[in-house]
């Protein structure tokens, strides 16, 4: 008799194992997918859900609290946002924000330092378009050194290429060149 209640018990220790190695197997794609719901509210191009899209990055995020991913997407969404609504009430919460996401994922272990320099270039990018007499001068180095930084880091960063060089074509068009 407590030959077969020792070998319920260990059956039922080693199936709650295998259910947690397997729930633990569906965490990255089960956040692929939620992350990826998400990003496809984008596809209508309005301020509400671009919004919309940020607010369930952040569910996302809270749910995956240790993964970097959804913090990388929630960042940047939330970058891209300010940049087209530079003026908008929410802008400046989605800055602060972004910062602090950015600021978590340079911490962390296992994060790309070449995306982490991307997002806090843009972040100074953001800033110059929120009001460039007063922040162009005093962020401009700022957004050079950490597209120059993320790019020596990874020279095939696609997104710090493509921002340096909207950054550096606005800059020109700013001159008058």
């Amino acid at each position: 008799m407590t030959f077969q209640t020792f070998k319920n018990c260990v059956i039922a220790i080693a199936l709650c194992m295998m259910a947690g190695v397997s729930i633990k197997a569906q965490e990255p794609s089960q956040m692929q997918a939620l992350i990826g719901q998400s990003l496809s509210k984008l596809q209508q191009q309005t301020p509400d859900a671009h919004l919309n899209c940020i607010a369930e990055l952040k569910r996302v995020e809270a749910m995956f609290p240790d993964s970097i991913q959804p913090k990388y997407q929630m960042a940047l969404q939330s970058l891209s946002f300010s940049v087209s609504n530079p003026k908008a009430e929410q802008t400046e919460n989605l800055l602060k924000e972004a910062e602090q996401t950015i600021d978590k994922m340079e911490q962390m272990k296992g994060a790309d330092q070449s995306d982490v320099c991307t997002l806090r270039g843009f972040l100074y990018m953001v800033r110059i378009v929120q009001d460039p007499a007063v922040n162009g001068q005093r962020y401009y180095m700022n957004v050079i050194q950490n597209y120059e930084k993320a790019l020596k880091i990874n020279p095939n960063n696609q997104l710090a290429q493509q921002l340096q060089q909207k950054f550096l074509d606005g800059m020109k068009q700013a001159m008058g060149n």
